[in-house]
């Protein structure tokens, strides 16, 4: 028996012929090293200035570079700016505290205090050399805080000038009266007059020196306090400086997993020169808060005369090393300014390789 013409055994359309196998797939392409999955960027991809985001499937390295290179310059110089005015915020009456207002204070009360114990040693039958010593104390102390050209401005100095010539007048009047016959009338007289010009109530020097003195206290009370507005100022440095850290790790991150470089050295500086800078802002700041609410503490109310020089020894120790913590402020820029160089160094490599990159 033969078989068809054209047909072989086994080929042609037989009915039991074997079924053809479906071609192998293609190898799925290996996604480059530079190039982005869609849907993955980085929350900041928008940030202004930093131009178009290039298609899906296009590399994305120069554009991400770009993004991470202005927004460590802007953290940078936020994060300067606003931990300068933070800190000058405290520090910056720190020295005014110890050099013109504390001082001020302890020289109005050692006049107060010198007074009354010129008005104890004024009624004795002749001068004596204690009523003298007295008056010579409460006219040094006056002087004293006259000195300070920012008690109580202009009508703070009128008002010491007025109280030195009262204080004048009152020793004149007491000496005069202790010239005069024991119980004359004209001693009782002047006696009388030099007390009304010490104790008169609203016109008298006490009076006087005790309006000088709340006056003080409230500036003591405006330099040393810690209000709501610095309250904000160093929350605001504070989470500059953590998404500034933020920024620099995932920038890190980022450099390894593109460029396979597994640290960039000017971004660590950056993290740890940040990190220190910050640091020791905060530190120096507690230093002085902590000296100057303990100064407070201390003038809040008058002094017995005996405390008065020991008052003052305590205001020096609080309040000792604040002008050098003072000047630091100005490392505080200086710092912001490195910052920003550190982060221009870590990324300008990358972004002129790929700005030039031949597309």
């Amino acid at each position: 028996m033969t078989t068809g013409r054209g047909t072989t055994p086994g080929t042609g359309p037989a009915t039991g012929a074997r079924p053809t196998a479906p071609p192998a797939p293609r190898p799925a392409r290996a996604r480059p090293a530079d190039r982005r999955a869609p849907g993955r960027a980085a929350p900041w991809v928008r940030l202004p200035g930093a131009g178009p985001r290039p298609a899906d499937g296009g590399s994305t390295t120069a554009h991400d570079l770009t993004v991470r290179h202005r927004l460590l310059l802007a953290l940078s110089a936020l994060l300067a700016l606003s931990l300068f005015v933070s800190y000058q915020g405290v520090h910056g009456d720190a020295n005014p505290l110890r050099t013109s207002t504390a001082p001020a204070v302890l020289s109005l009360d050692t006049a107060l205090y010198a007074l009354g114990q010129a008005e104890r040693d004024a009624g004795a039958p002749a001068p004596t050399s204690d009523f003298q010593k007295q008056i010579s104390v409460a006219a040094q102390s006056l002087s004293a805080a006259a000195a300070d050209d920012d008690v109580g401005g202009p009508a703070g100095r009128q008002a010491l000038q007025t109280i030195a010539g009262l204080i004048t007048v009152y020793a004149v009047k007491v000496q005069k009266s202790q010239l005069q016959p024991d119980g004359s009338l004209m001693r009782e007289a002047y006696r009388s007059y030099a007390t009304s010009i010490l104790t008169e109530k609203g016109t008298g020097i006490q009076d006087r020196l005790k309006a000088l003195q709340r006056q003080q206290r409230a500036a003591v009370h405006r330099q040393t306090s810690f209000g709501p507005l610095l309250w904000l100022a160093w929350s605001v440095a504070l989470l500059l400086a953590l998404a500034l850290w933020a920024a620099l790790l995932e920038t890190q991150l980022f450099l390894r997993r593109r460029f396979r470089r597994r640290y960039n050295r000017q971004l660590l500086a950056a993290l740890v020169l940040s990190a220190a800078g910050v640091a020791t802002a905060v530190l120096f700041t507690v230093w002085t808060q902590r000296g100057m609410a303990d100064t407070r503490q201390l003038l809040d109310s008058p002094l017995p005369g005996r405390l008065i020089p020991v008052a003052g020894r305590d205001t020096a120790s609080y309040l000792s090393h604040t002008g050098f913590r003072a000047s630091a402020a100005v490392w505080i820029l200086i710092g912001g300014v490195l910052l920003m160089a550190l982060a221009e160094t870590g990324l300008r490599r990358h972004i002129d390789d790929y700005r030039f990159r031949p597309r």
